[in-house]
């Protein structure tokens, strides 16, 4: 078996393991749900120190229609560029993480570990897969693990999300689905750079011709599908049930890796297979990420629930790499981009420090968590570490990101980028607002006997925020993996 694909199902051993195992051996089950992230996360960190990612490449033989056997052929293929690299990465390291999260999950620790790491699967495959049908495969198998760790280890409204995510998501797959039965009946492939470069062709040699009206329908069902992953406003109403009734060692999952299948598949897939299209449409999606923006900063500042502050966070945050990709520059792409790994990794730690404070005081509404300063000062630090990091505070990844994707939309369109710079202050105002609320308000409850952060709950706290860091002094550690890909981008798009 190849390097990549024992990468990708590496926490299929875990599964095998844990089947075997009785469900009355909690400790145990704990301890093999955690061990069964760490083979992905060093292999994926091995990938990352290694120049030559094509020797990781796999090719074989999977379904074929017809005679024909280079035409209407669907193989397995996996392989890495320094995008999906950096999102394997992201993905590996924020699932150990949220495995260690995952000690506040109260109950059924075999079957919630289980399909943690069927999802864990889910997600890596989709970063690394090289066809369409491949993606949409592993794209699918995150959905199945999502939905019942939703709907099963969540809070009081927990069915009521589930559901919301199972149909929005759904409908997204739908209209994917529909794209690529499209592409695949047309061009005979659905090898991703085989149809980069067929539709880089004018009149190419396809068993049925592509119309530059078929292609734009095609580029803005992507635009829809992937929208409803990101989300896009107003595609959004189901993320905020998911973040607000999962279990946090789930929406760190969510939030920092689920979410990001969204823009991955706009950058990878849209300005990967239709850049024309795209470049087209390049004021939308900056409008677009605007109104995010903007939307997402204005509503997060009245909210009294910090998981509510930090779902609407999540939606304005989003903005962001939409603002970059409408800036259809080297800048502004590699801003949404940034963005993209940025997010990832300030939402999980957010999302983690809430479940610290869930399990302690069983609320995360912003007024009963007033003083925490004086009852968990560590706690408190680390929290307001993490709101300067999402507000873009120097120094740290979130100002890199905001940065380089307003630099970008500046040099084309300084009116709208004008306009979303509103957001970027609001982002500062809702942040510490809540923040400081919670660390210096009103006590509202006596904080004794009450513990600081424990010891195992350091780890994902010092490793988050020790990578939000580094990409804010040395950004270099994400441009350079993204060199290639980011050339490849703009070659596409004419630049």
């Amino acid at each position: 078996m190849s390097f990549l694909s024992i990468l990708v199902f590496s926490p299929l051993l875990g599964i095998l393991v844990l089947a075997l195992l009785p469900k009355t051996q909690e400790s145990l089950i704990k301890l093999v749900g955690f061990l069964a992230t760490l083979p992905a996360l060093v292999l994926a960190l091995i990938a990352f120190g290694t120049e030559d990612l094509t020797k990781y490449d796999v090719v074989k033989e999977w379904i074929h229609f017809g005679s024909d056997a280079s035409l209407y052929a669907i193989d397995y293929e996996l392989g890495l560029n320094g995008f999906s690299l950096i999102l394997i990465v992201l993905t590996a390291i924020v699932s150990t993480l949220a495995a260690i999260a995952s000690i506040h999950i109260k109950k059924e620790w075999k079957g919630y570990f289980m399909l943690f790491l069927l999802l864990e699967i889910g997600m890596l495959g989709v970063f690394a897969a090289q066809n369409l049908v491949l993606f949409f495969i592993f794209f699918e198998i995150t959905m199945i693990p999502m939905f019942f760790l939703i709907g099963k280890w969540g809070y009081f409204e927990k069915e009521k999300a589930a559901y919301s995510y199972l149909i929005y998501n759904g409908l997204g797959s739908a209209i994917l689905l529909i794209v690529i039965m499209v592409l695949f009946a047309r061009t005979g492939t659905a090898n991703i750079s085989d149809l980069a470069q067929l539709m880089a062709v004018e009149d190419a040699n396809t068993p049925a011709p592509i119309s530059e009206s078929l292609k734009m329908g095609l580029a803005i069902a992507l635009l829809i599908a992937f929208g409803v992953k990101l989300p896009i406003f107003p595609l959004h109403t189901w993320m905020l049930r998911v973040h607000v009734q999962a279990p946090p060692s789930v929406v760190m999952i969510h939030s920092g890796i689920l979410l990001k299948i969204g823009a991955f598949g706009l950058i990878r897939f849209g300005f990967g297979i239709f850049p024309e299209q795209f470049k087209s449409m390049a004021l939308l999606l900056a409008i677009l990420g605007v109104v995010n923006l903007l939307y997402g900063a204005f509503l997060a500042f009245i909210q009294t629930d910090f998981k509510m502050v930090l779902a609407y966070s999540s939606i304005s945050h989003m903005g962001i790499v939409l603002i970059g990709l409408g800036a259809l520059n080297e800048a502004g792409i590699q801003g949404a981009i940034f963005q993209v790994v940025s997010h990832g990794l300030i939402s999980a730690l957010l999302f983690f420090l809430v479940g610290v404070f869930y399990e302690r005081f069983q609320t995360s509404t912003i007024a009963n968590l007033g003083g925490m300063a004086k009852g968990m000062p560590l706690a408190s630090g680390f929290l307001l570490a993490g709101a300067l990091a999402s507000l873009g505070l120097p120094g740290m990844s979130g100002f890199v990101s905001e940065f380089m994707a307003f630099l970008g939309l500046f040099e084309v369109h300084p009116v709208v980028a004008a306009i979303g710079c509103i957001g970027i202050i609001m982002t500062a105002v809702y942040l510490l607002r809540a923040v400081l609320g919670m660390t210096y308000g009103k006590a509202g409850r006596e904080f004794a006997g009450i513990t600081d952060i424990k010891s195992v709950e350091f780890v994902p706290v010092l490793v988050l925020l020790a990578l939000i860091v580094l990409i804010g002094v040395y950004p270099s550690v994400l441009s350079e993996p993204l060199q290639a890909t980011l050339e490849t981008i703009m070659l596409g798009l004419g630049g």
